[in-house]
């Protein structure tokens, strides 16, 4: 099997664009010219990026359940390709402070702009969903609120406390935004001890002028570190990146021990792929073996857990990724009152 079987091999170069602040216009397609020669949007993907539209049981129910709390849902703002899969299984990345970014990054396919949402209420409603739903690990995640004074670490602060008091057996793993670098906000979230604490890098440092404006490399290793040091060993500390955008395999490796020196234990890493025409292109579609050797070369530098894939996700399968004290995902429960 080579690493192009299946692909179009003729590769071509995006019109620059002129970039504003919506999700049809993210920012990616003006930068898209300095990857050089990139994949097309609409060719056939290689057979190991196949998967499944959902619509399953499960799946209606949980979007029903979702959907009339008024939730978002980083499943599906985010259009995950394991959303069919994930929430089959009764799983879901719940998304507070709105649907709308305060930043602009070149690959991410949620809206971006000025945040109007306030809902003082929503921590308790994610809380209930989430007890509804009988998780045994609940990931919560937020887009950038650059917009506010603490960066949204009290919305973060607020759905904690609801877990512990609605689902007391849940473990809980936050997503958090870099909080400007600034150390109060991450102390607040982190006092609180949320199993997991993640922040993803998204991409090695090379690339983050291009596909991460208004963030840092150097600011998010620090978040990471400050995190897993204010933990004291009580709260896992997680990041993720993706391929696909040009970087190098000695590249990713050099940004895992980077990770590893800031106390990172566990590492997700997958395969980008491109939203629409006005998202940065694809360079390269990596090969699963590829995947393999950069899950071992990630074990090497001592990592705890590593889910390394094209399909992976940064909580795709998240309860694998910690111990748990209960086996297995539970059902979904019936609704109080109900």
């Amino acid at each position: 099997m080579t690493l192009t079987e299946g692909l179009d091999p003729t590769p071509v170069r995006p019109t620059p664009g002129t970039p504003t602040r919506s999700r049809s216009n993210p920012g990616g397609a003006d930068a898209a010219g300095l990857l050089g020669e990139v994949r097309p949007l609409r060719e056939r993907k290689p057979r190991w990026l196949k998967v499944s539209a959902p619509g399953g049981r499960r799946y209606r129910e949980l979007k029903a359940m979702i959907d009339g709390q008024r939730l978002n849902t980083v499943c599906e703002e985010a259009a995950c390709p394991n959303v069919g899969e994930c929430w089959e299984r009764g799983t879901a990345t719940f998304m507070i402070l709105g649907d709308t970014c305060t930043r602009r990054c070149g690959f991410c396919n949620v809206q971006t702009g000025r945040p109007t949402h306030h809902d003082p209420l929503e921590p308790a409603r994610v809380a209930r969903s989430v007890a509804r739903m009988g998780l045994r690990h609940a990931v919560i995640t937020s887009v950038d609120r650059d917009d506010l004074p603490d960066y949204g670490a009290s919305a973060f602060v607020g759905v904690i406390r609801q877990l512990r008091a609605q689902a007391p057996a849940c473990r809980i793993e936050v997503l958090t935004p870099d909080f400007r670098g600034e150390e109060m906000p991450l102390a607040r979230v982190i006092a609180e001890r949320p199993d997991v604490f993640n922040h993803n890098v998204e991409v090695v440092p090379r690339l983050y002028p291009l596909a991460r404006r208004g963030s840092r490399f150097e600011r998010s290793c620090r978040v990471l570190r400050t995190a897993n040091e204010i933990g004291g060993g009580e709260v896992t500390t997680k990041s993720g990146l993706m391929v696909g955008l040009g970087e190098s395999f000695e590249e990713m490796v050099d940004t895992f021990g980077v990770l590893r020196e800031n106390g990172v234990a566990v590492l997700t890493v997958g395969q980008y792929l491109r939203p629409t025409e006005r998202h940065l292109p694809v360079v390269r579609y990596w090969h699963p073996d590829e995947f393999t050797a950069l899950q071992r070369a990630a074990y090497a530098l001592g990592f705890q857990h590593v889910a390394a894939g094209p399909l992976v996700r940064s909580s795709y399968h998240a309860d694998e990724h910690v111990p748990q004290d209960q086996p297995g995902v539970g059902p979904l429960a019936t609704p109080v009152g109900a």
